[in-house]
């Protein structure tokens, strides 16, 4: 191990490589539910990409599995360290290197925020518009899992907004793929096969993102409805309306009660309504133009009136911000109320009622609690599972799981596979898929060290 260390150090400097007890328990965990902290022997923090593919081909060489980590947000365990491991932290690799206000394109390091992204975007009128609700989250980390959002409604998910990459290979040489433009036919597409590939084929050491126009207005309506089957129903109607929303989330009744509790916020829905609503519909418009988006949003209204919802709300600017705040931390409600898993499958919209009925009855059958929201107009469906007992736990998932699929859906929308997830995706997935994706893994990845145990045993 000493003379793993000295190579490493040789590599990032000594200063910034960590062993033993200077390791922080932070870097033991990311935020997926039910996961055991560890450990890792090494945490290197590189500042520069010609470090991060020699810290690669040195683990490569050594045997030494390694563990990317942005800001360690995400929820799947992609980012849990192995104890023998390397876990590499992209902290000191945050620059945001590059505003192209011409081409409409951002170039980044791995490691900036979200958040130090947005306030520098916002000073040339532009934003990143991938915002899957944790402002903390880094852009590599996105680039990992595929991050998406509540506005993929509108914007899509990340791959939609990454135009290229300069990554890190395990053999040490650095790659580019993509560039400063939308459209290529040029071989094999690589950087939309290391997107989501949730650190198993590269590591990420700089992004070229496409950045939209800032709009100046926005209006929120939400509209309480007697049960979910009814906004399941309404979101096509609302999607092939043309308004073309920015966010469009289903929240149960359970969960709007927990995440406004918790925020203190009152959206001046009458005791009465609420007490009947088992569901919520929120939409949230934008515009250039202030008159536009009143039009809009009162086409909005007068459609949901007429699909049954019990009224139509339209929100202040600060209830609208409060409460899209409170469903971004919507996690944190279901953690505090003591949830067991949380998970993200996704199925095709038009499903939700069919898929929600076999939530209930997979639920009743386990004695299991599950509340939920999520991205209606994407068939992003988010579920807390509230069950100590692990074989019963594990059983209800494997079955939400396969409900799913069975619809045409997959495992997860957004968070990934990561380590929570990979046995159920290898029993639920197609054999000659994850052969070939096994061949694509060791291809990139010949040693076989890039996040071992992440999609694959």
């Amino acid at each position: 191990m000493a003379d793993i260390a000295a190579e490493l150090s040789g590599i990032v400097g000594a200063e910034y490589l960590l062993a033993g007890d200077a390791i922080g328990e932070d870097y033991a965990h990311d935020e997926a539910l039910s996961s055991e902290p560890v450990k890792p022997a090494f945490v290197a923090r590189p500042g520069n990409a010609q470090q991060v593919a020699q810290l690669l081909k040195a683990a490569s060489e050594l045997g030494v599995p390694v563990t990317a980590r942005g800001s360690g947000s995400g929820m799947s365990g992609a980012a849990r360290p192995r104890e023998n491991g390397l876990l590499i932290s992209f902290e000191r690799m945050s620059a945001i290197l590059e505003i192209d206000t011409e081409n409409h394109v951002a170039v980044v390091q791995p490691g900036v925020s979200l958040e130090d992204l947005d306030a520098e975007l916002a000073k040339h009128g532009l934003v990143y518009p991938v915002y899957p609700g944790e402002l903390s989250a880094s852009v590599g980390g996105n680039v990992g899992t595929n991050a998406g959002g509540m506005r993929a409604i509108k914007y899509g998910v990340t791959r939609n907004n990454v135009l290229g990459l300069e990554a890190a290979l395990p053999t040490g040489e650095l790659i580019r793929t993509g560039g400063k433009f939308v459209k290529t036919s040029t071989g094999y597409d690589l950087t939309q096969l290391i997107i989501g590939s949730e650190g198993t084929l590269a590591l990420a050491t700089e992004a070229i993102l496409k950045v939209q126009p800032r709009m100046p207005h926005q209006g929120t309506v939400l509209a309480p409805f007697v049960d979910l089957d009814e906004v399941a129903r309404a979101v096509p109607k609302v999607v092939s309306s043309g308004v073309g929303p920015l966010i469009l989330e289903y929240i149960d009744g359970l969960t709007m009660g927990a995440i406004t509790y918790r925020a203190q916020l009152q959206l001046g829905v009458p005791d009465e309504v609420r007490e009947k609503s088992h569901a919520y519909l929120v939409v949230q418009l934008e515009s250039r133009s202030a008159d536009r988006l009143e039009e809009d949003v009162a086409e909005v209204g007068e459609l949901l009136a007429g699909l049954g919802a019990m009224d139509v709300y339209v929100l202040d600017g600060s209830a609208a911000n409060k409460l899209i705040d409170a469903r971004e931390k919507a996690f944190w409600a279901a953690k505090e109320a003591g949830a067991d898993d949380i998970i993200d499958t996704v199925i095709p919209r038009a499903s939700l009622p069919q898929f929600m009925e076999r939530v209930r009855a997979i639920a009743q059958e386990n004695n299991t609690f599950v509340i939920g929201c999520g991205h209606a107009g994407d068939g992003n469906v988010h579920l807390a599972v509230l069950q100590k007992d692990h074989e019963v736990r594990d059983r209800v998932l494997h079955d939400l799981f396969e409900a799913g699929i069975n619809l045409g859906g997959a495992i997860s929308g957004e968070h990934g596979i990561g380590r929570k997830h990979t046995e159920r995706f290898l029993a639920l997935t197609d054999p000659a898929k994850v052969d070939l994706m096994r061949r694509i893994k060791t291809a990139f990845d010949p040693a076989g060290i890039l996040n071992p145990g992440v999609l694959f045993d």
